[in-house]
């Protein structure tokens, strides 16, 4: 514990934290600057967190912490009961549960900064599966799933390029030998701008070959313009396709079926939903609720023990005993009365639960067809994507199956083909490296034969008199040719830019068509989305308003509701002393003797006389030892005078027999002793 301790230190001490405590200091900090000091280490983890703690409520500060503990992947020992415990001391900033932590998050800082960058980026918000319905909001789930898969592939690489190992020396030869190539395109530029000076009409050449240039990129962004078209109006297409697949099952289901089975499915829908909405989730919410009341409860609790557990298991089996002892006695008391109608309970219990399973079954195939619906159309598109039309069904489908079979037989002979190509080029490149050894041992001979007739290097000079005498000729010819080259070129790019622009006509006139469909489209949505937040904020506003009203009428019924319970009781009360009071009457008013001694007014005045003899008696004998007071007074004194006389007696008595024993002489045959 202590080196744990001087390790925390001796991290707060250095950079970027800087506190300068000692173990004592360190020691004698509070549960407040103790969690403050944690607040400052999860702060330097993830910035978000460096906030002042006093200025949130602890509850918040413990939940704040406790989850980002939990994405930072923190594992407190110990069980269950010790995690309950955990908390408990998080947000009481006790050391035990501190320190741990401080020792924990200071060992592995950087790590543990990179796992809180990630978890920004990382961590998938969850939607429920009724809001997944919706195209809109599934299209967004969907592009914030790639978006965070593409964050992953992008977090790998930068992670493999720092760890690849580039050193600065090997990017500083890179840099030079780009310079050096630099340096050499220099010069070559300079050379062909020479050569071309010499030609006539260069600059309206080079003007030309420019607007080559600008036409050839205005044609790759008029490319790409038009794959983004395209993409937009495929994902248009979709969206009109699963539109039209739901106007198809709406024509099918009005077409096959009549207005009142219409109205019949609307009217089960209906009543389905009220259930849902009037009783199951109600209920599910209800115990909901209770269950995280229960859990709160638990969590705000200190930590038991087993002896706590088992008191409070024998409380629990005791309450439950006695439960079946007053159900019991409610059955026995009320069977005659309800012998009548606990069949009919049964039934409507079973009824009940089996309505509720069949409500539960309904739901589940509810979100399975939508589930399935929404598969469906996902392949639908990704057959889109893979093929560019409909899915083949039937014939079309045969027709595509033997189109294959046949290409795959003429893959197979080409295959065989290659193979056999395969073979003779390596038979020709055998044969190749033996002439070359031939011709290498030819050279060696000539060679040794040149040089015992004394004309060593006339073989090699007249090849480079050869080749010199044809790149001459071959240069000549290029000179010849250069200006009819030149005037060709200069055509063709003029004929190849009007190609070019005859061409791209058709496009830009059909992208500008695109561009107005876009623009109204976009104020369509814009005007929908205008729409929609109006609707939207209304109905908020009017849910808040409802929400309200439905709080501030259950804090009434509940009010009312205790209220009622508080007057039952007392009027239950006051109906029970007044009966009392009725029997009493009847009791005292009764010509029976006996039945009057029975009545309470009769028991109590019996309980006074008793009592006001047993005063009368009290006093007398009062009387007796006031008057008996002196006398005993004295006689007291007088025994405990004689009883120190007798102390004092015996006192005596013993000193007396110690000085006789201690110097006794004793005399025997005429000799004297002294025993002591």
């Amino acid at each position: 514990m202590s080196d744990q301790i001087q390790f925390i230190v001796e991290k707060l001490n250095q950079e970027p934290f800087r506190k300068n405590y000692n173990l004592i200091t360190f020691d004698s900090l509070e549960s407040v600057q103790l969690l403050q000091l944690l607040n400052d280490v999860l702060g330097e983890i993830d910035p978000k967190h460096a906030v002042d703690i006093r200025e949130e409520l602890p509850e918040q500060t413990g939940k704040r912490m406790l989850s980002l503990l939990g994405i930072l992947k923190y594992k407190p020992p110990g069980s269950i009961s010790d995690l309950s415990a955990f908390r408990q001391g998080l947000v009481t900033g006790s050391k035990s549960v501190i320190h741990p932590v401080l020792h924990w998050l200071l060992q592995r800082t950087n790590e543990l900064k990179k796992r809180a960058y990630l978890a920004r980026f990382l961590v998938k918000l969850e939607v429920p599966a009724e809001f997944l319905q919706d195209d809109t909001v599934a299209d967004i789930n969907k592009q914030y799933e790639e978006l965070m898969e593409a964050f992953k592939n992008l977090h790998k690489e930068c992670e493999q390029l720092k760890t690849s190992g580039l050193s600065t020396a090997e990017i500083k030869r890179d840099i030079s030998a780009m310079e050096e190539e630099k340096d050499q395109l220099v010069k070559r530029v300079e050379r062909l701008k020479k050569r071309v000076e010499t030609v006539q009409n260069h600059q309206r050449m080079l003007e030309i070959a420019r607007q080559l240039r600008l036409e050839k990129e205005r044609e790759e962004s008029l490319a790409q313009q038009k794959q983004e078209q395209k993409n937009q109006l495929f994902h248009a297409e979709q969206r009109l396709q699963r539109a039209q697949l739901q106007l198809k099952e709406m024509h099918h289901a009005v077409m096959d079926s009549k207005p009142e089975s219409l109205m019949k499915k609307l009217e089960e829908e209906i009543n389905f939903n009220s259930y849902l909405v009037t009783e199951k989730i109600p209920r599910e919410l209800e115990s909901k609720k209770n269950s995280a009341y229960f859990l709160q409860k638990v969590v705000s609790e200190p930590a038991m023990s087993q002896s706590d557990l088992s008191a409070i298991e024998i409380k629990i089996n005791e309450v439950n005993a006695q439960i079946n002892q007053l159900i019991e006695k409610r059955m026995m008391k009320y069977e005659p009365v309800d012998s009548k109608f606990s069949m009919y309970r049964q039934q409507a219990s079973i009824i009940a639960r089996k309505k509720e399973a069949k409500a539960e079954e309904l739901q589940a195939a509810r979100e399975e067809l939508s589930s399935t619906e929404r598969q469906m159309l996902h392949k639908t598109s990704q057959a889109h994507e893979l093929e560019g039309s409909e899915v083949l069904r039937g014939e079309e489908l045969k027709h595509y199956v033997n189109k294959l079979r046949s290409k795959n037989t003429f893959y197979k002979k080409k295959r065989l083909e290659i193979a056999e190509i395969t073979a003779e080029y390596g038979i020709l490149q055998r044969t190749e490296e033996l002439l070359k050894q031939r011709h290498e041992a030819i050279q060696q001979q000539l060679q040794a034969i040149e040089d015992k007739k004394g004309i060593s290097g006339y073989s090699y000079t007249q090849e480079e008199l050869e080749r010199v005498s044809a790149v001459k000729s071959e240069m000549d010819e290029m000179k010849g040719r250069t200006l009819d080259d030149m005037s060709e070129m200069v055509k063709k790019l003029n004929a190849l830019v009007a190609e070019k622009k005859a061409s791209l006509a058709p496009v830009i006139k059909e992208l500008r068509q695109l561009r107005q469909m876009c623009q109204e489209l976009t104020q369509e949505r814009d005007e929908k989305k205008i729409q929609y937040d109006s609707c939207a904020a209304g109905l908020e506003s009017n849910r808040s308003t409802l929400e309200q009203e439905v709080k501030g009428l259950l804090e009434e019924c509940v009010q009312e509701e205790s209220n009622y319970r508080y007057i039952n009781c007392m009027k239950r009360n006051l109906e029970i002393q007044l009966e009392r009071a009725k029997e009493e009457m009847k009791t005292y008013v009764s010509p029976d003797p006996q039945k009057r001694r029975k009545a309470i007014r009769e028991q109590y005045t019996r309980m006074i006389l008793e009592q006001e003899n047993l005063g009368k008696k009290l006093r007398e004998k009062q009387k007796v030892v006031r008057e008996s007071h002196g006398p005993n007074m004295k006689q007291m004194k007088m025994w405990q005078d004689f009883e120190q006389l007798m102390e004092c007696k015996r006192e005596c008595f013993l000193k007396q027999q110690n000085q006789t024993a201690i110097g006794q002489v004793i005399q025997e045959g005429g000799k004297d002793r002294l025993v002591l």
